[in-house]
């Protein structure tokens, strides 16, 4: 059994673990623009690089849907 409280830094945790992995991927995806637009023969190289960071901002989102589990009891 979970308390309110610990509802509520669940229902933190994963808000701020959304966001900020929206944000991450949102200025990834900026630069990547950025530079395939001024450089099109990188596209290639900086996709990878992307992908790396878009996976790195993602995986933030991905321990706060973990926290927010543990702190609502549905996971061990």
């Amino acid at each position: 059994m979970t308390t309110d409280l610990a509802q509520l830094g669940a229902g933190v945790a994963i808000g701020f673990g959304a966001i900020g992995a929206g944000i991450g991927i949102g200025v990834a995806t900026k630069g990547l623009l950025e530079s395939v637009s001024r450089q099109p023969q990188i596209a290639g190289k900086a996709f990878t690089y992307f992908l790396l960071g878009a996976a790195l901002s993602e995986a933030c989102a991905i321990y706060a849907f973990v926290i927010a589990m543990k702190l609502s009891g549905l996971m061990g």
